[in-house]
């Protein structure tokens, strides 16, 4: 089994690569170990594959620093591949508070973690000068980890049209400068928006893949700039989405065409089983 300190030296690595890599979301020890039979370099952890699993819904802040990362631990712990944490806002307001949650991260593992400016259970977004105190608090508490640890800074307030394009890229160019390793804006709609965040920073910029940008392709995405491609709760949609097909199916038709169309144990298992350290 790899250590920690391996882990998130080649997760450090990745970032640096000519070609974009995609870090799959999974949301337990068997999707991590699927995707890391499929050939996949790294992980994380999906908030809201998490809450929907566990009956709850993402972002509504019942869900605290100590429970995501037992939760992230679990998932690193089973595979080599390094885990990067989706922490939501850093599980506190505080920036003193953000710090101690990427510490626990780290001593939980992790090879890097996701810290988010809007803040769950609540309305709105952090002022500036509070978002960029607390990527600045979560930096210096990942560059004291133990290992190498890779701290990317969201500016979320994009999702919920809490501000535009221009404020979103005036927050990363400040979490940059704060010390965050990765940048990321989710939910840009187009390529051209993607390759311009990407020039308007020096640092790798995560992007989240599968949403529907128009000629959205890991190559495409590559050439507009992007260092890494994350999937978030997608992933867990789709899975959910067939369950509930069929589920729905049967329930209201008495169809088992949902349940008899499934893939075989075969090749689910053939991954797990690659992807399962020796």
């Amino acid at each position: 089994m790899k250590t920690a300190a391996e882990k998130g030296a080649a997760f450090r690595d990745l970032h640096g690569g000519s070609q974009p890599f995609v870090m799959a979301n999974v949301w337990d020890v068997g999707t991590a170990r699927l995707f890391a039979g499929l050939g996949y370099k790294a992980l994380a952890t999906t908030s809201a594959g998490f809450a929907y699993l566990t009956g709850r819904r993402d972002g509504e802040g019942d869900i605290g620093a100590e429970e995501a990362i037992g939760h992230a631990r679990l998932v690193a712990e089973a595979t080599d591949l390094p885990v990067n944490g989706d922490l939501e806002n850093g599980y506190s307001d505080a920036p003193e508070g953000v710090a101690e949650t990427v510490g626990m991260a780290a001593e939980a593992g992790l090879a890097g973690c996701s810290i988010e400016d809007t803040h769950p259970g609540g309305d709105g977004y952090y002022p500036f000068d509070l978002a960029v105190a607390r990527i600045e608090a979560a930096a210096e508490a990942a560059r004291n980890a133990a290992h190498p640890f890779t701290l990317t800074a969201r500016a979320d307030g994009l999702i919920a049209g809490h501000y535009d394009l221009d404020e979103a890229i005036r927050r990363l160019q400040a979490f940059e400068a704060a010390g965050a390793d990765v940048l990321y804006a989710p939910f840009l709609k187009s390529l051209d928006d993607i390759a311009r965040v990407c020039r308007s920073v020096g640092k790798p910029v995560n992007h989240l893949g599968g949403l529907g940008v128009p000629g959205e392709t890991v190559a495409s995405l590559g050439e507009a700039g992007v260092s890494r491609i994350s999937l978030g709760g997608s992933t867990t949609r789709v899975a959910l989405g067939a369950l509930y097909r069929a589920a729905r199916a049967l329930a209201d038709d008495g169809s088992f065409e949902g349940l008899t169309s499934a893939s075989s144990w075969k090749p689910i298992l053939e991954a797990i089983d690659s992807g399962t350290p020796r």
